[in-house]
């Protein structure tokens, strides 16, 4: 059984792996941040980082594994943004 837990451990360890676009908003805002704070924390662009937030782009790997790092650590600390509808803008 400890061979299960250590594979089960080891996917959800995979840094690489971010919650879908919708979500990673969601993880935002639940942490009161916007776009141009995150941005400015990894020294990137506002757009660049939106284009990460929706998918649009991939962070390269010196950012993909801080940016997974950090949406896991809202995930933690804000469990209801992964179960909140999302607000969808008209326009």
């Amino acid at each position: 059984m400890s061979d299960l837990f250590e594979a089960v451990d080891a996917l959800l360890a995979r840094p690489d792996v971010m919650p879908p676009p919708e979500i990673r908003a969601q993880l935002r805002k639940a942490d009161g941040l916007t776009q141009e704070e995150v941005a400015a924390v990894f020294g990137v662009t506002r757009v660049a980082f939106h284009r990460w937030e929706t998918g649009v782009a991939k962070p390269r790997r010196r950012h993909l594994d801080a940016y997974v790092r950090l949406l896991s650590g809202w995930a933690a600390k804000h469990p209801e943004a992964l179960y909140l509808e999302p607000v969808h803008q008209a326009g």
